[in-house]
């Protein structure tokens, strides 16, 4: 088996962690790689040394954050991603620090299922394709006042949001700006895209869930300065006025791995910090 292991070097102790992971997984006969600059720290191979196509598993060690610029940058690895929560709001990154061994015993024993999330992608007209985990975010960048976006999908027309912007999310960025924005939690089984205004105008204007094969189409028709085209808070281009841009499924994957121990709605409650109990009958 081989692994590679990404630490935060911004996380508090993530590579004193990050050399216990290493050793562990040493001992159970797996090859260990890391990033050029921080393998030797570790005690791990050179990420540059190795087949790229032979890496069973990438481990993060930070938070979600973490985990969604690995996904950027190293996207040409076709490995599941794990996560262990070196931060504090993790609902990918789900291996508390306290339970990594656990975690990792039960990775070698099989007990896991990879789901395969939705990954979006624009198309947009002399413009490099973007790719994003959680959403893709038009927004008004440094216009002052709120700008008109014209939504279209799949050629018909929905509405002209005045706002700040709009969020296209999948189910898995549900839980990020989305969210913070009044979305909706999305199951992250369900096959489903959300528009989410920001800030709209119109109190009328709400979230809007649809199934993922439709085509998104967002129009920039308001007469200001160019408006950001961001995915994930990574990448990102500028679109002017009366600029149209397509948001759509791409056949690209996010394979993530779900060990059977951490469970997607405990999580959810945990980090959400709610606090209904179950009433005894």
């Amino acid at each position: 088996m081989m692994i590679a292991l990404f630490p935060n070097e911004k996380k508090k102790d993530s590579f004193r962690v990050a050399s216990e992971i290493c050793k562990f997984l040493q001992k159970e006969g797996v090859t260990v790689l890391a990033e050029d600059e921080k393998a030797e720290k570790i005690g791990a191979l050179p990420l540059s040394k190795a087949d790229s196509k032979k890496i069973d598993f990438l481990i993060s060690m930070g938070g979600d954050g973490t985990m969604l610029r690995l996904c950027h940058q190293y996207s040409h690895l076709n490995a599941a991603m794990l996560g262990v929560n070196l931060g504090h709001l993790g609902f990918m990154a789900d291996i508390p620090a306290s339970d990594i061994f656990p975690s990792l015993t039960d990775l070698f024993k099989g007990a896991y299922t990879i789901e395969k999330r939705i990954v979006l992608e624009t198309d947009t007209e002399g413009q490099d394709p973007l790719y994003a985990v959680n959403e893709i975010v038009i927004h008004r960048g440094s216009n002052y006042s709120l700008i008109e976006l014209a939504i279209h999908l799949d050629g018909i027309y929905v509405n002209t949001f005045l706002a700040d912007g709009i969020i296209i999310s999948t189910p898995n960025g549900s839980t990020a700006y989305s969210l913070a924005a009044g979305g909706p939690i999305i199951s992250p089984a369900l096959d489903a895209l959300v528009i989410t205004p920001i800030c709209p105008h119109t109190i009328s204007n709400r979230p809007i869930a649809l199934t993922s094969d439709h085509k998104i189409e967002i129009q920039y028709v308001s007469h200001y300065d160019p408006i950001d085209v961001r995915a994930d808070g990574l990448n990102a281009f500028s679109l002017k006025s009366q600029g149209k841009l397509v948001v759509k499924k791409s056949e690209k994957v996010f394979k993530l791995v779900n060990l059977h121990r951490h469970e997607y709605f405990t999580t959810l409650r945990t980090k959400l910090g709610w606090s209904g109990k179950l009433q005894a009958r």
